[in-house]
C-alpha cells in the first residue's frame, strides 16, 4: 500500500505544515512548531478539531525543556537590560556592566542551547498515522533540511559569538582598530545570527510568507525575539568606534538599543511558559 496524498506547506525545501487523510475518516495535520513546543498535532474530523498528543516521555521533555529555556531566556535578558541601564542611570562603571553582560550571556547560552534541544528532541510525525512518534533522547544533531533546527542553531550560535564579544571587552589596554575587531565585529555577526534566525522562526510560523498572525502565542514570541534582535542590531552599530576620534558613534543609542532589546527578551521568555504542553 503506498503511503497516503499529502499537501506540504512551508518556504522552498523546509516544510512547515503537512497535511494528510487518515484511513478512518479525517485529515492529521502536522506543524512544526506545535509539534516541539506543545508534543501535538491536529486531527480535522468532522466533528471538529481534536488533538492528538505525543506520549509522556515526549511531553515531559518539551515541559523541562521549555521551562529551561524560557527561564534562561527572561533571565539572560533582565541581566542585559541591568548592565545597561547601570551605563544609563548608574555609576556608567564600565567593568561593572560588562560583568553583568557577561553573566546575562551565560543565561543567553543556555536558553539557545535548550531550544536546540528541543528541537532535535521534538517528537516526529509519520504520514499515514494520527499520533507523534518519540525517539531516543539526543543531545546533537545536524538537520538542515529542517527550518525550525536551522533556526534554533543559527540562534545558539549567535549567543556563543556574544559570548567572545563579552570576554572580549575585558580586555584592557586595546587599541581602536583591536576594539572594533575584537568587540565590535563580534558583536555586530551575534546580531545578524539573530536576525536570521528569527527571520526563519517568523517564515516556520507563517508558514512561508511572513504575516501577523495576531491570535497564534507562537508568532507573538517570535515577533517580540525580532524585535529584540532588531534593536539588538541598532545597538552594535551605534556601539562603532571611530578610528580618528576614539569615541562611539552614539553610546546613548548603543545602550537604549541593548536595554530595550533585552527586555524584548525577558518578555518573549515569559510569554514561552505559556506555550507548553
Amino acid at each position: 500500500m503506498g503511503q497516503p496524498e499529502q499537501h506540504v506547506e512551508g518556504v522552498g525545501p523546509f516544510a512547515t505544515r503537512v497535511s494528510w487523510p487518515l484511513p478512518e475518516g479525517g485529515t492529521a495535520v502536522w506543524e512544526s512548531r506545535p509539534a516541539r513546543r506543545r508534543g501535538a498535532m491536529a486531527i480535522r474530523a468532522a466533528d471538529g478539531v481534536l488533538q492528538a498528543r505525543a506520549d509522556e516521555v515526549a511531553i515531559g521533555r518539551l515541559r523541562r525543556l521549555n521551562a529551561l529555556a524560557a527561564t534562561a531566556f527572561v533571565i539572560g535578558g533582565a541581566l542585559f537590560a541591568a548592565g545597561a541601564g547601570v551605563a544609563l542611570f548608574g555609576s556608567g562603571d564600565a567593568l561593572e556592566s560588562v560583568s553583568i553582560y557577561f553573566a546575562g550571556g551565560l543565561f543567553f547560552n543556555t536558553g539557545g542551547y535548550a531550544s536546540l534541544l528541543q528541537v532535535v528532541n521534538a517528537p516526529r510525525h509519520r504520514v499515514g498515522d494520527r499520533g507523534l512518534v518519540t525517539g531516543r533522547w539526543r543531545w546533537w544533531s545536524f538537520e538542515p533540511m529542517r527550518l525550525d533546527w536551522l533556526s534554533a542553531f543559527l540562534l545558539f550560535a549567535g549567543t556563543l559569538v556574544f559570548g567572545v564579544n563579552l570576554i572580549d571587552s575585558f580586555l584592557h589596554g586595546l587599541s581602536v582598530q583591536q576594539v572594533n575587531r575584537l568587540v565590535w565585529v563580534p558583536d555586530v555577526v551575534g546580531c545578524v545570527l539573530f536576525l536570521v534566525s528569527g527571520h526563519l522562526a517568523l517564515m516556520e510560523v507563517c508558514h512561508g510568507r511572513i504575516r501577523v498572525l495576531a491570535r497564534d502565542l507562537g508568532w507573538w514570541i517570535v515577533a517580540v525575539n525580532q524585535l529584540g534582535s532588531v534593536l539588538f542590531m541598532v545597538s552594535a552599530l551605534a556601539a562603532f568606534t571611530h578610528p580618528a576620534t576614539g569615541s562611539m558613534v552614539n553610546v546613548n543609542l548603543s545602550n537604549w538599543g541593548t536595554f530595550t532589546g533585552a527586555l524584548c527578551f525577558s518578555v518573549a521568555g515569559v510569554l514561552q511558559f505559556f506555550e507548553r504542553p
